[in-house]
Parts: C-alpha cells; structure tokens; sequence
C-alpha cells in the first residue's frame, strides 16, 4: 500500500495551493481504504472479543479505514462447547461479512480459534478467505501439562487425560477435540471427532472436497513461538508435533504434510505458507504484541 502514499506527498510539495490539500489527502485516504480487505478475528480459550481491542488498533493504524470484525460468541466457558458446534455458529456470524466483501476477507484466528477457522475453511465451500493467519494455534494437536489442563481437569495430567477425552463424554469438550496423546494415537485417530477428521487421519469421505475448500485461500501464515508456555509442543502452531518418544517432528516431515491430505504441501509449493517464528512471547499476549503484529500480520492484510 506504499505506492498510495508517495505520490500524494510528492503532489503535495509541488503544488503550492493550500486549496489543494484537503481533496488530495482525501483521495488518497480513499485510494488506502478501498485497498484493505475487511479483517475477521476469531478468539480462542476462555477469550472473548474484548481481548482483542490492541490487534484491532494495531490492524487500524498501519491500514486505516479497515473493517474489523471481532466476533463475539462462544466467549470465556461457552469456549468449552464442542468444536463443530463452534464451527457451525462462527461460521453463520461470519458467511454474511463474507457476502458484503466482494473482493474477499482476512481471517485472524487466536489459539483454538485457529482451529475453528480450519472447520470453516474446510467446510464452506464458496468461503473468499485470503489470508488465514493462525495466530498460536495447535494446529497439530495438544498434549502437555498446561496451567489450562490443570484448572479445567484437576485430576488429570497428560499422560491419562485420553482416559476422559477419547470417550463420548470427554468428545463433548472442546479441548479433547484437538487432544493428541502421542503415546495412544490410535485412539486418537479412532475418537477424535473433529482434529482427526480435518488431518484426514481417519477416513473421511468429504476429504477431497474440504481439501478443495482449504486451498481456496491465498496464503496460510502460521505464527508461533518457543516461550509460548501454553500450546504443546509449541511446535503444533506450524503443524509439528510429537511421535511416541515426545520428540518434536517439525511440519516437512510429518505425514499430513508429505501426503498433503488437506493442501499443506500443495500451499508450500505455490509460496502461500509462511512460518513466523516469535521467541519472547507467552501465549497470553500473542495478540497484544505490537512487534508480532508488524512482522508476522501487517503484511498479508491489504
């Protein structure tokens, strides 16, 4: 968006006609505005939409005149719900912004939200997302000792939460959804009714179709960072994760990348994914961190 603006300041010093300012600024406060695509945010965790009041000022200071939408449902414990239903309910909030957006929209998605935004993506089918920023998501799953586990399941660590999540009861909750015990992948793959389904690690006969869907966006930037503390390994924020030794298997190497089975290697081959990696940031604060938002956001926001 930077040709918009030298030009004005160059007219501006050769025309002496103090008459002349106020129509050019606004031509090309206009030419800036009509460039920004309406930017959706969706939160995560125990988040609600006023949380996000610094990314939204961030997003309106470096591209003015943006349309901002921070949806507001599914906020503090209703965060809990079963994640298609989530899916179902961000989605019907979101599909007539969407509409009105004809050259098409951003998608910032916090945390879980980024999760929920796979849901979306994958399942709607005429959907004009162009950036889909996963903002410290675990797109790969979660599994680790977090303050989280310990204050929504206090009789559980890690190693026996499969006991509840991988159960018709535990599927109920939304962080059992995305819960990836490395040490019982199969029981994994055979009871997750959500992360399973969109890695297509069981099988699922909308997987080309959703595939198809997914691809439909421009670019897939997928920030994280090691000091995360929350999303385990921090890893899943870029799609790597634990094998059965807990050791980290970055993204290129894991099987839903060299398979492509929803589009990973096939937006790695158009240059449409980007890796931000941010050290120095707790997970809290992702969204509020203006040097995150200027070197992994503000560029794939016009």
């Amino acid at each position: 968006m930077k040709d918009f603006h030298y030009p004005c300041r160059e007219r501006r010093r050769n025309r002496g006609a103090a008459g002349l300012l106020l129509p050019l600024l606004g031509s090309c406060l206009w030419a800036a505005v009509v460039g920004y695509k309406p930017v959706i945010i969706v939160h995560g965790l125990f988040d609600s939409s006023g949380d996000f009041k610094n990314l939204q000022q961030f997003i309106n200071e470096s591209h003015p005149g943006t349309n901002v939408t921070i949806i507001d449902l599914f906020d503090r414990s209703a965060s809990l719900q079963p994640m298609w239903k989530q899916v179902e309910g961000f989605k019907a909030a979101i599909y007539p912004i969407m509409q009105n957006a004809a050259d098409g929209v951003h998608f910032i998605c916090y945390s879980q939200g980024g999760l929920v935004c796979r849901g979306i993506l994958s399942t709607l089918s005429d959907h004009n997302v162009h950036s889909f920023i996963s903002l410290s998501s675990p797109q790969a799953g979660q599994y680790g000792d977090t303050d989280y586990l310990k204050y929504l399941f206090p009789q559980f660590v890690k190693s026996n939460l499969y006991h509840l999540c991988y159960t018709a009861v535990g599927q109920r909750i939304s962080i059992c959804n995305y819960w990836n015990d490395p040490h019982h992948r199969d029981l994994y793959v055979n009871s997750s009714d959500y992360l399973a389904l969109l890695n297509s690690e069981r099988p699922n006969p909308n997987s080309t179709e959703w595939k198809q869907n997914f691809l439909k966006i421009q670019k897939l930037v997928l920030i994280g960072g090691p000091d995360d503390g929350v999303i385990t390994p921090w890893q899943s924020s870029q799609f790597g994760f634990y094998d059965d030794n807990e050791t980290v298997v970055e993204m290129q190497h894991q099987d839903l990348y060299l398979s492509d089975v929803f589009g990973l290697k096939t937006l790695a081959a158009r240059g449409d994914l980007i890796l931000c990696s941010v050290p120095g940031v707790q997970h809290v604060w992702w969204h509020s961190n203006e040097t995150v938002f200027h070197t992994c956001m503000e560029r794939w926001l016009v």
